[in-house]
């Protein structure tokens, strides 16, 4: 006797299984090609870092596993349900019952403990790799800091403080050029993630994490902050622009100078001084040494303002000076409640800070 099974209920939930699949490949193939376009932000399957392609090659290989077993379960399941539906003739009484299979329940549990087994032993072999990684005494070092809602970045050997934007060498045939990272936060968990360029890593208070990349190919690369972390989280962006080892050393030589001023700023720059901006920040070669705030020495060098809330341009900047709530909700920079005047002073002389 063939077993019974609704004719109906068996063709829907065939149905519902082969439109969930569909989707699923199409939201797929739009995210593969969104994510596989080179300029694309948050680009996973295009990694051009070693630790980047630790990680991709690990989840191609999940994604593999995960599929196969998909398709088998998704195959026996339509198959069931196609072989054994009720059809015309058939008797409407309970089918015959088979309890249990013993090399059913052998397979179904040796199989996945195989697989996990594997999925560990690859898992573990590729977090050996990233984080086991020693520094040549030449290697470039910078300690990354997060704050609500914006990266410290510092390079202790090269005395430069900057903020938002990473500038590292890139590996070429020349020579290899990592980056090591030493990250901090400080005030709640943030997570440090370039997808491009390796996976996240957490920033805890009052610990010290540590990674580090190795770009193989010249370009900005945009990440974020991986852990909720308060009201702007999303607005919490990270540049890391890769450069060639001639461009990164003129770029540190630039960043080394003080700030260079501009007689015809010379009286935002006394608007400045006389407001609380030098509570909070810092213009090296002048009395402002706040450090509650981003280093403005040379801020108009920057491509975005408030870690990518405002693009560094007059208008810009004009707005942010003006009312930063206005464009970062919650951020710790106040109103200052400042005229026209004083406002179009303030932005001029920043300008100045190239």
């Amino acid at each position: 006797m063939r077993p019974s099974l609704s004719l109906r209920p068996g063709i829907l939930r065939a149905l519902a299984l082969l439109c969930a699949c569909a989707a699923w490949l199409i939201i797929a193939g739009h995210v593969t090609q969104a994510f596989g376009n080179p300029s694309g932000t948050t680009n996973i399957f295009r990694p051009l870092s070693q630790p980047a392609q630790e990680v991709q090659e690990l989840s191609l290989l999940v994604i593999a596993i995960c599929t196969v077993i998909f398709l088998v379960v998704a195959g026996l399941l339509a198959y069931t349900i196609i072989r054994f539906r009720q059809r015309a003739g058939d008797e409407a009484s309970e089918p015959p019952q088979i309890y249990g299979s013993n090399q059913i329940e052998m397979a179904w549990t040796v199989l996945p403990i195989l697989i996990v087994f594997v999925l560990i032993l690859v898992t573990s072999r590729s977090i050996a790799n990233i984080q086991n990684r020693e520094a040549s005494p030449d290697a470039l070092r910078a300690t990354v800091i997060g704050h609500q809602w914006w990266w410290e970045i510092r390079y202790p050997k090269l005395g430069i403080v900057t903020a938002n934007e990473l500038h590292v060498p890139a590996s070429d045939a020349s020579g290899r050029r990592p980056t090591f990272l030493k990250l901090e936060s400080a005030d709640v968990a943030h997570s440090f993630w370039v997808p491009q360029l390796a996976g996240k890593t957490d920033l805890i208070p009052n610990r010290e994490n540590l990674m580090w990349i190795e770009p193989t190919e010249i370009g900005t690369y945009l990440g974020n902050c991986a852990e909720y972390c308060g009201t702007q989280h999303a607005r919490m962006l990270i540049r890391v622009v890769v450069q060639t080892p001639e461009e990164f050393e003129r770029w540190v030589g630039e960043q080394q100078q003080a700030a260079a001023e501009e007689a015809s700023a010379a009286e935002g720059r006394v608007v400045f001084f006389a407001n609380s901006c030098v509570n909070c920040h810092t213009i090296r070669g002048t009395t402002a040494q706040g450090m509650f705030g981003p280093d403005l020495t040379h801020m108009m060098s920057r491509q975005t303002l408030a870690s990518g809330a405002a693009p560094n341009t007059p208008a810009g900047l004009r707005a942010w000076v003006r009312d930063p709530q206005a464009v970062k909700v919650g951020c710790l920079m106040p109103n200052m409640q400042m005229t026209d005047e004083e406002v179009d002073k303030i932005v001029a002389y920043l300008q100045t800070l190239k």
